[in-house]
């Protein structure tokens, strides 16, 4: 300041807010990039970039390019009617059949119940850059190809004879925008065409000699084996407007009337917007007043005068906001390491403790290479960086006024793809948000509140209509119009009226995290209510004691009935069961925090919830999944619904129900190892909850497995070279499955109770820190650990006061957490130090 200047000093990361004292730490991660050592072959080769509403796939090719798009309300189908006035004579046939115990016939006659199925996830389009022939002649061992998680830019770079060509792109959260900027080293070198196409109905065309606009249209219905050729209503139209800058000196031209040529630039700077006439899930796309041409028209002026820094810097800022909350380093022992000769040994000293770190020698090998070796070299740096990968792909995939993240996330290349892309309600629509409040991007599950409140509209008349009930309901797919009616085809997945219920765990967990008392009751509660409503309306009085719900599936699974028949449909499945105690248990602890607890639904709540079916034990020591410990036809199956008491539920606990937990882990056990990614992260996050780092460990390693997208029937689970999850095809559920699961293998809490390092698997990650994780009371929480033993903790919350119990391996202490203040606890759990979160800004 001596020379009279300002110096913009920003506030550090949250991540950087605790730092502890007793040790040193070492940068001893590599970096957090997804690399590549050539063009993507296949479209999970390609990097995935994206701002929640707008994504890419960057394919890294050298003489010609592709940039896949998508933009997130692009969908087939008109809103839809979700009701069935047959429901109720099928309903009560389906009930006899149950209470007569002829489950095989219940099963048959379910189908009366389906519906119509979800509609579909689309694409936009692509960008396709062809630059001229002396590109094919690329300097051999010059090509990098990388996405950068913590920029979130994905780069490409090569070299032609002297000169290095460089591509970047992001997609600007703040400007709305896809980032592309091309450069060669020397200038004029820089000769390229670009053109915009789509495999959706559209026309391309150039306007002016520096923009392309593409218009089009998705299908007004999903594609049918049997569809009406005169019945095809008006779809969500869409257009996608791409402006070229170049250097001074760089000369462009027309071709074909939808291509521009650029020939002799030093540089040139591509930016895409898209809009859409979606106008939200009630309104008729016919009657859409949106015009999608002039909002992205409108898009690209308001960004006129912004430089290509200035859209980076403003990229950057909101992302890295987000993304640099939370820190992970991993190492393993420094014994272990000293006994490896490939690895250089770096040794950081402080005041009190050595802390060793091992760094592998060669950084240059990419991602794909690091996924096949993990089986043997259990890199830790690899764990480090496929969790931040999870929490990458969610801050690109949802944000605050975007869309849900589907099963694809935003991401997707096909008319049909896999599932429709649709949200599924039985598990992985959860699990895309399981990382977000544990993982510090709390914002980025706002747009699963806009769809639940979207679903509690449509749900509440297919409550009233199907079943007769008050309060609202969803099954088990779902789509960008809030389909709250059953899928069609059988019921072992059709039928399962517990989807609205499951979200609505995460209205009460949302609260537990932030503690905002205005969220619980102008938001969470009202959609809580309606659910509550429902649940009540249906369950009925069975033959004894207990209420049931009936018919009852457990997601996706069949049973053998005692005539010897395979069925699906019965009474109080597990999972149903488990999932209203929950939303009960929730929605009787909002309204004492509301002073509501005298409303005659709370009345009504505490009158059923005695007569729910309690979680039973089978004669082979497992969880039974239905209420009749029946046989099971597939004791490997890929779903893990009765255990949802377990994980994400909270009624099995280590502590308080140690029964139940022991049958949990025989149920794993039974369970086996093999299943999709989604199904091998539950399994982590389950083996987590039981403390069993040994087993979480086990399926950590048992995702790390590369799949070849040419073989992928022979997979089941595992990772891409982009590190996408494999069902397989793709799912990005998994990716934040793994995120949440590690997290939930460092630290667990619940309002009261704070566990440190429960199922830390010591002998892999004997040494490590993790910053800026969340627990439940709104405390975020940072540890440290050397040689598999705790050695610092630090604690701070922003706006509460509360008081802690703090566990680790057998030592409870109890702490008040004062808001504004940071304390640090040392490995005896006493604390040594406390100071201001304002004194941590400016330290």
């Amino acid at each position: 300041m001596d020379d009279g200047e300002w110096v913009l000093v920003r506030k550090p990361a949250e991540k950087d807010i605790w730092n502890p004292t007793s040790m040193a730490l070492a940068d001893t991660s590599k970096p957090l990039k997804v690399t590549f050592s050539g063009p993507a072959k296949h479209w999970t080769d390609a990097s995935p970039i994206g701002n929640g509403r707008l994504g890419a796939m960057v394919w890294g090719g050298i003489a010609s390019e592709t940039l896949q798009l998508n933009e997130d309300t692009l969908w087939t189908g008109i809103p839809g009617n979700y009701t069935n006035p047959d429901a109720p004579p099928a309903l009560a046939e389906v009930r006899k059949l149950v209470d007569s115990g002829e489950y095989a016939e219940a099963t048959k006659a379910a189908v009366k119940l389906s519906d119509h199925p979800s509609d579909v996830y689309q694409l936009l389009g692509d960008i396709k850059l062809e630059f001229d022939d002396s590109h094919i002649k690329y300097t051999e061992g010059t090509y990098r190809r990388e996405l950068d998680l913590e920029s979130a830019t994905a780069t490409v770079k090569y070299s032609v004879g002297d000169v290095e060509f460089t591509r970047e792109h992001f997609v600007s959260n703040p400007d709305q925008v896809i980032v592309t900027k091309i450069s060669g080293s020397k200038p004029k070198s820089l000769s390229f065409s670009v053109s915009l196409d789509s495999k959706l109905h559209h026309n391309s065309q150039a306007n002016g000699k520096n923009q392309i606009i593409m218009q089009g249209s998705c299908p007004g219905k999903r594609i049918a084996p049997k569809a009406s050729v005169n019945e095809n209503p008006k779809g969500i139209q869409f257009a996608a407007c791409l402006e070229l800058q170049i250097s001074e000196g760089g000369v462009v031209s027309i071709l074909d009337d939808k291509k521009l040529k650029v020939e002799d630039s030093d540089w040139a700077v591509l930016l895409l917007v898209a809009s859409s006439s979606f106008d939200g899930p009630f309104t008729m796309p016919a009657e859409s007043r949106k015009d999608p041409t002039s909002e992205s028209l409108n898009a690209l002026k308001s960004i006129k005068n912004l430089s290509y820094s200035d859209l980076h810097a403003h990229h950057l800022d909101d992302y890295q906001n987000l993304f640099h909350r939370v820190s992970l380093q991993l190492s393993k022992s420094s014994k272990s390491n000293l006994k490896d000769g490939s690895l250089e040994m770096k040794k950081v000293k402080s005041s009190t403790t050595n802390l060793y770190f091992s760094k592998s020698e060669d950084d240059a090998v990419s991602t794909a290479e690091r996924v096949k070796s993990f089986q043997t070299d259990e890199d830790p740096s690899f764990v480090e960086l496929l969790f931040q990968y999870g929490r990458y792909l969610l801050i690109s995939s949802s944000r605050p006024g975007t869309q849900v993240s589907n099963l694809q996330g935003i991401w997707n290349k096909d008319i049909e793809p896999a599932w429709d892309g649709a949200p599924h309600l039985n598990i992985n629509l959860q699990m895309n948000y399981w990382p977000s409040l544990s993982c510090n991007l709390k914002e980025c599950q706002e747009p699963l509140f806009d769809y639940i409140s979207s679903l509690s509209i449509n749900g509440s008349k297919t409550a009233e209509v199907n079943y007769e009930a008050s309060g609202w309901v969803a099954h088990q797919v779902s789509d960008i119009w809030a389909k709250t009616s059953p899928d069609r085809g059988e019921a072992v997945w059709a039928l399962w009226p517990m989807g609205g219920a499951w979200l609505c765990t995460h209205l009460w967990e949302h609260f537990t995290y932030t503690m905002d008392k205005d969220f619980l009751k102008n938001k969470a509660y009202p959609l809580l209510e309606g659910c509550t409503s429902f649940l009540l309306d249906w369950l009925i009085e069975g033959p004894g004691v207990y209420l049931e719900t009936n018919p009852s599936t457990s997601p996706e699974h069949m049973f053998v009935a005692p005539n010897g028949e395979q069925a699906s449909v019965s009474y109080s499945s597990t999972m149903d069961i488990a999932i209203i105690r929950e939303v009960f248990s929730e929605i009787v602890s909002a309204a004492e925090i509301l002073g509501r607890k005298d409303d005659a639904l709370i009345g009504k709540v505490r009158e059923a919830q005695p007569k729910l079916l309690p979680t039973k034990i089978a004669r082979d020591g497992s969880i039974m999944e239905w209420a009749q410990d029946f046989q099971d036809p597939d004791v490997h199956h890929r779903h893990l619904s009765h255990l949802f008491g377990l994980f994400p539920g909270h009624t099995i606990t280590v502590e308080k129900t140690p029964d139940l937990c022991k049958a949990a882990d025989n149920t794993l056990y039974k369970r086996g190892e093999d299943g999709p990614g989604w199904s091998t992260t539950w399994k982590i996050a389950l083996w987590a909850r039981l403390h069993n780092s040994e087993h979480a460990y086990r399926m950590v390693k048992h995702l790390i497995s590369l799949v070849d997208p040419t073989h992928e029937a022979d997979f089941e689970g595992g990772l891409y070279s982009n590190l996408f999850t494999a069902h397989p095809p793709f799912q990005i559920d998994a990716n934040f499955g793994f995120s949440a699961a590690i997290a939930e293998m460092l630290v667990q809490s619940t309002m009261k109770d704070l566990y440190l390092l429960p199922a830390l698997p010591r002998d892999k990650w004997a040494n490590g820190c993790v910053k800026g994780l969340k627990a439940r009371g709104g405390v975020t929480v940072n540890i440290c650990w050397q040689e598999g033993d705790l050695e610092e903790v630090g604690l701070w919350s922003k706006e509460q006061t509360s008081v802690k119990r703090l566990h680790y391996r057998g030592t409870t202490i109890t702490a008040k957490i004062s808001r504004g203040k940071v304390y640090t606890f040392n490995r005896h759990l006493k604390c040594v130090r406390t100071y201001s979160l304002s004194e941590a800004a400016f330290s």
